[in-house]
């Protein structure tokens, strides 16, 4: 149970609402109890009333009235406690879901990385959404469960001391082994149910994201049917979980029936040394009623084992130490932004190989390099390490006069522009993406900055209102990779990271794109990420790499003139 103890405290900020939910659903059930045994007794009483004397002085209109107001509570407080603690339960899962994701976006893209983007999504939707069960289905019905049984046994005692502790000791031992007894049941299945739910989820957005691809090579029908497969081991963790249901609903009413033999057993010779008469009836309907407080209880426990797996899962996020840790002050600005790396390495998490081995460069402020060589270099890697994606593992990394590790995450992110080989397109409007680099640029400007890329087209129909879909499907890649350039040069920092940014494109695209940059970042700071040795005698300095190290560093005629690896490669291409 200590799987939920992070969402139990999360309950605080919501105590009044929850309260109010159980003190509703404690009076609903106060109020169907109610209804029942005093609807027994009063068909009881009447019944003998009229065939005695009786009948004369009988009250009708006291216990009928008592009737109706126990009828219009339940109803009333049934409608309450639902909107009550459904609004309450709602409200705490947006505050989870903001939570955890807090939580999630300082881990990647380190440890993290690993995981599927589908087990995620599944994390912060289905696993989530699981915890509704803690508060509806567990503590509810266990806090009323034990007021309710407390209630209902000093009000039959009052009437037969006997009668009323035999059957507050019945519920109370029902109310102790049914959780226990049906946690065990479901426990394994609630955990395999949660796995095999991840696993389907994963399952349908590969077939779905990759459909196109996977039809052209032929291989959708295996992909189909392990979506197939999946889906049949969750029908039938979901038909054990039915089963289970059932059992616990069918024991409770043999648990019901048994009960309620025993106590008109008990009350059949007279209730608290009376003599037979309507008591008997109320305390039958009492014991028939007194079951409504563990129905709720009677197969909720066959899901704790599935919430509590939903709560590891979300637990292996939540209590994961993020890779890399910004100051909360620091370095924000700078006077120059030159970069400095002396003796860098770096290897990837559970990596027994250098990425980077012993990379030294220096860049002063406004000048440009290229790093160039073949894939799998070390080049991107050397780009991650510039915007601390990744920390370094030995060595020194220098922004401005400051090391990394001093700048905070706003002033690093402010500092440096990036265009990145992998362009993420948001599932929203053409202007909400631009907005991520410029929140404030307006309407003239985006459709500016679209003209200079080459995307005035997109100009037509809705304009920036134009919906992208979920990862840019209307766009194509070089059209999603000029809008990552367009971002570049709205954000508009002093340092340019330029990853491939014309690859996929045509030459006469290159070309524009080319000149916008480098007109773009005249003062600027410029790392240009390439292995296309073209337009390399623009840059200030140029560096070769080879297996994460710098074998040739200089200007371009410098490194033809040493007729090494750069110049060989010159000349093949």
């Amino acid at each position: 149970m200590r799987e939920l103890a992070p969402y139990l405290k999360l309950y605080r900020k919501h105590w009044f609402s929850l309260s109010l939910g159980m003190l509703l659903a404690f009076a609903t059930l106060v109020a169907s109890i109610g209804l029942l045994t005093l609807s027994g007794w009063f068909i009881a009483a009447a019944s003998v009333a009229g065939l005695t004397i009786a009948r004369e002085t009988f009250n009708y209109m006291l216990p009928g009235g008592g009737v109706r107001g126990f009828a219009m509570a339940r109803t009333a407080g049934r409608w309450g406690e639902r909107v009550v603690s459904h609004d309450a339960t709602f409200k705490l899962l947006a505050d989870l879901r903001i939570f955890f994701f807090k939580k999630l976006t300082p881990l990647i893209p380190g440890r993290l990385s690993k995981l599927r983007d589908a087990d995620l999504l599944n994390r912060l939707v289905a696993d989530v959404d699981a915890m509704d069960h803690v508060y509806l289905r567990l503590v509810s019905p266990i806090i009323v469960g034990i007021f309710g049984i407390v209630s209902l046994t000093f009000l039959l005692a009052w009437f037969d001391l006997t009668i009323g502790l035999t059957l507050g000791a019945i519920l109370l031992t029902l109310l102790l082994l049914w959780p226990i007894i049906f946690y065990k049941l479901g426990k394994q299945n609630g955990e395999t149910l949660t796995q095999n739910k991840a696993k389907l989820r994963i399952a349908t957005l590969d077939w779905v994201q990759g459909h196109s691809e996977l039809i052209l090579f032929g291989a959708e029908p295996k992909y189909r049917q392990a979506i197939s497969e999946h889906q049949d081991n969750l029908v039938k963790n979901q038909f054990k979980n039915a089963h289970y249901t059932g059992l616990a609903s069918a024991l409770l009413l043999l648990a019901n029936g048994w009960s309620l033999v025993l106590i008109i057993w008990m009350a059949a010779d007279g209730v608290n040394g009376q003599p037979p008469g309507p008591m008997v009836a109320l305390m039958a309907f009492a014991t028939m009623a007194s079951f409504e407080l563990l129905m709720p209880i009677a197969g909720a426990f066959q899901y704790l084992g599935q919430t509590l797996e939903s709560a590891r899962r979300l637990n292996e996020i939540l209590h994961a130490t993020p890779d890399i840790v910004f100051p909360e002050s620091g370095t924000e600005h700078a006077q120059e932004y030159s970069l400095a790396l002396n003796d860098v390495k770096f290897k990837y998490y559970e990596s027994e190989n250098f990425a980077l081995d012993g990379v030294s460069l220096s860049l002063k402020s406004g000048q440009k390099m290229a790093i160039v060589g073949q894939t799998g270099s070390g080049k991107s890697t050397l780009l991650q390490l510039l915007t601390r994606q990744f920390d370094i593992t030995s060595g020194e990394l220098h922004i401005g006069n400051s090391p990394i590790t001093q700048w905070t995450e706003k002033g690093l992110r402010e500092s440096i522009s990036v265009v990145s080989q992998r362009v993420d397109i948001l599932n929203g409007t053409l202007k909400d993406n631009l907005h991520l680099a410029k929140p404030t640029a307006n309407d003239e400007e985006l459709l500016s900055i679209l003209k200079q890329v080459g995307l005035e087209h997109l100009n037509e129909g809705l304009g920036l209102d134009t919906w992208l879909g979920d990862g840019g499907r209307q766009l194509s890649g070089g059209e999603k990779r000029r809008v990552g350039i367009a971002r570049a040069i709205l954000h508009n920092a002093p340092i340019l990271l330029l990853d491939e940014p014309t690859e996929g494109l045509d030459k006469q695209t290159e070309h524009q794109i080319m000149q916008l940059l480098e007109q773009h970042s005249q003062g600027k700071t410029v790392v240009f990420v390439t292995h296309r040795l073209v337009g390399l005698d623009r840059m200030d300095s140029i560096c070769l790499m080879e297996q994460g190290k710098v074998v040739e560093q200089g200007t371009h005629r410098e490194l033809l003139a040493q007729q090494g690896l750069y110049q060989r490669l010159h000349q093949r291409l």
